[in-house]
């Protein structure tokens, strides 16, 4: 039987928490949706753990917009979500996509809620949620999800090292607007917190400009690292 729903999850040395992770899928996959884990080369046997708790596990070659590339080619299902390895789906994902794509969408995202003692996270997330919705870009963050007909007519995520996400959302932009859900993913703020939540604001937004200027995604994954 075709599942109705692939997602598709990129991992890279998750082995602390990929097995809750994946297991957190389990209800979707009772209801029909297939889980695909891709890893990256982890040296930390995370393929191995998430073996028992998807559909498919397999290896590809380093990189975020790769392993999803290399995680759509593998999929069944007509609408693919891609999930962040430390990102929570909200109960019945599944149906509220259904529904957001039955009104004419071709692709979406959820809003965020970030997880983390700072309290700045949640007005972190609260901006990110309003500025997707006012222009219509996505982040991996928010759990993007895009029927396969327009993720294939768009060329899939671009291959590059860092705003993949970006990029694709702009590619796809051009096929319509996102549906833009109210229900929330919750995601881990340890990237936040460990460069700090003031330090690492100011990271983005530089990146995110220099890159609406142009500047090569390779330099600004140097950046970024």
């Amino acid at each position: 039987m075709t599942p109705a729903l692939s997602i598709i999850v990129p991992m890279l040395d998750e082995a602390s928490g990929i097995t809750a992770a994946l297991s957190a899928l389990a209800p979707l996959r009772m209801r029909g949706a297939e889980v695909i884990a891709v890893d990256g080369g982890s040296t930390d046997g995370t393929l191995e753990l998430a073996r028992p708790h998807a559909d498919t596990a397999l290896r590809s070659p380093r990189g975020r917009a790769r392993q999803m590339n290399a995680g759509a080619a593998a999929a069944r299902g007509e609408t693919m979500l891609f999930l962040h390895a430390d990102t929570r789906l909200p109960e019945a994902a599944d149906r509220l996509i259904d529904e957001a794509l039955a009104r004419g969408a071709h692709w979406g995202r959820f809003d965020v809620h970030i997880e983390g003692r700072a309290a700045m996270l949640r007005t972190i997330a609260a901006m990110m949620n309003l500025r997707s919705r006012i222009t219509g870009i996505a982040t991996g963050d928010q759990a993007m999800f895009v029927r396969r007909f327009a993720f294939e007519r768009v060329g899939g995520f671009p291959d590059q090292p860092l705003m993949e996400d970006i990029e694709l959302s702009r590619r796809l932009g051009a096929l319509g607007s996102p549906a833009c859900l109210r229900a929330r993913v919750t995601t881990s703020g340890r990237r936040w917190e460990a460069r700090g939540v003031w330090p690492t604001i100011f990271l983005m937004w530089r990146l995110r400009w220099r890159y609406w200027r142009g500047a090569s995604p390779h330099e600004l994954a140097r950046a970024y690292r």
